[in-house]
This record gives structure tokens, sequence and C-alpha cells, in this order.
């Protein structure tokens, strides 16, 4: 592991603080778990672009999804 500098406001280092305590963990692991979270919920947002860019590129036709219709069961319906 490296050691990075960062500089914060003093309230969210009064944040930070109250999280470490209640989880009972310290600010480096909290904001270790802070990044990764991040950079998965940016990974997660790149996938759902380029899924999107996808279906714009490729739009689904009436026929691709219907062909499923005879196979759905709703139960007593």
């Amino acid at each position: 592991m490296k050691t990075v500098q960062m500089i914060l406001d003093d309230k969210l280092i009064e944040s930070i603080d109250k999280a470490t305590k209640s989880l009972k963990t310290t600010r480096s692991a909290f904001t270790r778990a802070a990044l990764r979270d991040a950079l998965n919920k940016l990974e997660v947002s790149r996938l759902e672009q380029k899924h999107q860019q996808g279906y714009k590129a490729h739009p689904v036709g009436k026929k691709e999804l219907g062909v499923w219709e005879k196979e759905q069961d709703w139960g007593d319906e």
C-alpha cells in the first residue's frame, strides 16, 4: 500500500469521523471502501452507457421479442 495525502474540508472530516466511529473502523479503511465503491459505480455506469449505445445502434424489433410470448406463463390467468 502507498500513503496518499488528501485535502478535505472540515465538515467532511467530521462526517467521516462520525461514520468511522459508528462502524468501528479507521479513516483509511473507510476511504478505501468509499473509493472502491465509487470506482465500481463508475464501471457500472460505463457498462450501462455501453449497453444503451448498443441498443441505439441495433434496436430490438417486434419479431425479436414476440417469439417468447407463447412461452410466458402467468399462473392461473
